[in-house]
Formats: structure tokens, sequence, C-alpha cells
């Protein structure tokens, strides 16, 4: 079983290196190999790379499309059994690969795994981007085991599982080369946030399974492109959850479904006002109609597989957190679980 794992880069050299030697020191295991894909950077991050690390392999792209078509791009030149999507703010630890590793091997059906997710920063607590696995509730909305919106839970082993999940995060990303050529890859229309939601629900239309390792852990710093509070990443957020329940959900349920969408997305726009966040209202408005711009192009991608949402574990996360005041995952859900 080959891996490639994957760090993809742009004007990222302080990054690189903060973050390769931990990845260096820590993926020493057979047929592992490591690659940065750069997505044509215009600092000197490649010369560094070359100069410091020299066993690690660089794929070297012609522009920068952000995540999705700079993995894309990127992936076509790395022959590999499994591809290991690593961004190159995260740390990892010794032996982490193992547990992943012979997920794959002892699974035959498990196609995407993501390790434990810890905050870098308060390595106590699980990290935004992934957490303990990733679910989306009945009308888009993601939350994680281990984070619901920004409530983020300390790490008391209470995930040290391995257990099948609905979505892994793009942070530290391992899928078998087979499927993610089978699904073509990443969206390049989302450029970044919410494209590996969308595969991933993808391969589960597939029926293919998705697994969270917890005894595997790495630490990531999180928001190191698109910081947290820009309002460009609230666009592509919002706009990008449009995109993919259009694609995904069953036929018979998208009108409604994105319909009350748009209405919670109209309320949250509100809530940023109130806060006195204006730009992150009109971010939400510009991916209202770039949504309604592209709608029809997304309507097309829908694959002629089954749709499915027998995996969405409750109604709405907004209605829990917010309305109902639960901010762990095993608070949620215990009197709302009926998704049809």
């Amino acid at each position: 079983m080959k891996i490639a794992l994957v760090i993809l880069n742009w004007n990222g050299k302080q990054l690189l290196e903060n973050f390769m030697p931990s990845i260096v020191n820590f993926s020493t295991v057979n047929n592992v190999e490591i690659y940065v894909a750069d997505n044509a950077s215009t600092d000197d991050s490649i010369a560094f790379v070359q100069k410091t690390f020299p066993t690690v392999k660089i794929v070297q792209n012609k522009k920068n499309g952000g995540f999705a078509k700079g993995y894309n791009d990127a992936l076509k030149h790395i022959d590999a059994d499994i591809y290991g999507l690593v961004n190159s703010d995260i740390e990892v630890t010794n032996n982490w690969l193992d547990s992943i590793i012979s997920t794959f091997k002892t699974e035959t059906n498990t196609a995407i795994i993501q390790p434990k997710i810890l905050d870098y920063k308060n390595k106590e607590l699980f990290e935004y981007a992934g957490a303990a696995g990733g679910f989306v509730d009945k009308y888009g909305y993601p939350f994680c085991r281990g984070r619901i919106f920004s409530e983020l839970e300390k790490d008391n082993s209470q995930f040290n599982d391995t257990s099948e999940i609905f979505w892994a995060s793009g942070a530290c990303f391992f899928i078998k080369a087979s499927v993610f050529n089978q699904l073509n890859g990443f969206d390049e229309d989302y450029f970044a946030h919410q494209e590996e939601i969308d595969l991933c629900w993808r391969a589960k239309n597939l029926n293919y399974s998705i697994k969270y390792v917890g005894t595997s852990t790495i630490f990531h710093v999180g928001g190191a492109t698109l910081k947290e509070e820009s309002p460009r990443k609230t666009f592509l957020n919002f706009r990008n959850s449009l995109f993919t329940l259009v694609k995904n959900l069953p036929k018979n349920q998208v009108f409604k479904i994105v319909f009350m969408r748009l209405l919670l997305d109209g309320i949250a726009g509100v809530k940023f006002l109130l806060e006195f966040r204006p730009m992150h209202t009109l971010a939400i408005l510009k991916a209202h109609f770039s949504f309604y711009a592209q709608l029809s192009k997304m309507y097309k991608k829908r694959g002629n597989y089954k749709k499915r949402t027998d995996y969405f574990t409750i109604k709405s996360i907004v209605w829990e957190h917010f309305i109902l005041g639960r901010k762990k995952y095993s608070e949620i859900g215990s009197d709302n679980n009926n998704c049809k």
C-alpha cells in the first residue's frame, strides 16, 4: 500500500519551517512518500524545502487554484494507493500513521479517514476544522464531534474510538486514490471551504464508508490561509454549502431544504448585523447571489447514483445549539433524531 502525504503550499515558508520537521520525522513508514504541492508560490518556500528536506518531492502547479484545483492538479502527478492530504499548519505525532494504515487494510469499504484533530495553540482542546469527525444536519450545516459551531470541547479521551462519520476534515484527509479518481476529485468551483464535505457526501452516495480514527492524533493551527473572521471565508462557507445541497440531496428534497436553508442564512445575516459585523452580512448576500448565478450549473453536476439522507443525525444544529443551548456533541439529538 503506497501512501503519499501531500502538503499544499502557497507562499508558506514559515509554516513549512515550523511544521515540516514533525511530518518528516514521524512519517518514516515503509511505502510512505512526502510531497509538497506548490500553488505557484512567489516566495522562496520551495527552495527552502529542497535545501532543508531533500527527501521531500515537489510538484509545482502552474497557478494558485485554491485547495480544490490545487490538489486536483497535483495528484495527477503522484502515484499512490492512498493520498494523505495534509495542511501546511499541522504538527503530527509519533506513530500517527499506524492506525490509519491498519484501518485501510482491515476495512476494505473504508474510502476516507480522518485522525483526531486537536488545537495546536491549546492542545487540550479539539480544533475547529474537523475535531473528532464531521456531520451535517438536514439543512447542510456542518458540525463535529468535539465542536459545535464555535464551542470546542476539551479532549478527555471521549473520542478515542474508531467510528463512522459523515465528512472528514480537509486539514488532514486520507482517501483511496481509486475513489478520489472515481469521484473526479474535488469540485474546483468551490475554490476553498467545504469541498471535502461535498466529496465525502458523493462518496457516501456511492456507499463508501468514512471513518474517524481517534488513536491517531495531530495538532492543527487553523485559519492560516483564510482567517476565521474573514468575510471571504463566510462567503465561501455559505455559498459552497448551498452548492453541496443542490448536488447531493434526493431530487424530491432539494427545493424545500434549500428554501429553508436560505431563510436560516437570512437569520444568520441579521445576527451578524446585531453583532456589528456588517461585512459578514454582506458576504452572505453575495454568497446567495453567487449561488443563484451558478444554480443551473450545480444542478447539472448531480450524479446518476441514488441520493441518501439516512446519515443525517439531527434536523437542525442551529436549533440544538442556539435555541436549546446545547454545546457538546453528547448533548445533541436526544429529542431530534428523526430527519425525514
